[in-house]
């Protein structure tokens, strides 16, 4: 082989290699995306509903940062959480971060007395205001239109139970609603739920990329 064919080879291996590069989908092509978008969060989020998890929200120890619990086993938070984390972003630690520095801004529902880096995050209250601090927190409404894909959603149900869920950017053929994914006892499903139960919050929580990684 001569070099220029050689150079002509070598050129067009190169090129080959950019063109799938640019084709891979972000989702796939890296654990830390540069930028954490709504529909980033939103394929994130649907992706959980393939995973088999039992709804069980025992108090567990886990590692720090980057910790979980089993893979087949969760609650309502633990669908907001892996989908961050999907995206690069360890909401354990930043929960666990802003409660250290910020210990009396948070609920004190549990009587602890300190940040406990096993179950904080797992909290839809500790969400909820880690949301309001550092995310967006939108307005509440009964109109489905001010409730875009991307957007985090929490409730009350029945006794004040908290629940909490990512909104999708499918749309439910009955109510024209986006439909939410979210873990209410049978594992993470895409369901038309946004006004089945008492919306308390209403958050977008996108940081920059530089923010990102800076974690």
């Amino acid at each position: 082989m001569t070099w220029k064919q050689l150079s002509v080879l070598t050129f067009s291996l190169a090129l080959s290699s950019s063109f799938v590069l640019t084709e891979t989908p972000a989702s796939e092509s890296s654990d830390n995306l540069a930028e954490i978008t709504s529909a980033n969060l939103v394929s994130a989020a649907l992706d959980r509903t393939n995973h088999h998890v039992i709804y069980e929200g025992s108090y567990r120890k886990i590692d720090y940062p980057m910790g979980d619990v089993p893979e087949n086993i969760g609650v309502c938070t633990d669908v907001v959480v892996r989908s961050y984390r999907k995206l690069g972003l360890d909401l354990q630690q930043l929960v666990h971060e802003d409660m250290k520095a910020n210990f009396a801004q948070y609920p004190k529902n549990w009587g602890l007395k300190r940040p406990d880096t096993n179950i904080d995050h797992r909290r839809v209250p500790n969400l909820e205001r880690f949301f309001e601090r550092h995310g967006q927190t939108l307005a509440i409404t009964d109109d489905a239109k001010d409730y875009l894909p991307g957007d985090i959603v929490s409730w009350r149900l029945a006794g004040g139970l908290p629940h909490i869920g990512i909104v999708s950017n499918k749309k439910s053929a009955k109510s024209d609603n986006y439909m939410i994914v979210h873990n209410i006892g049978l594992g993470p499903k895409l369901e038309d739920v946004l006004f089945d139960y008492r919306i308390v919050g209403h958050y977008r929580y996108l940081p920059p990329a530089e923010e990102t990684d800076a974690q």
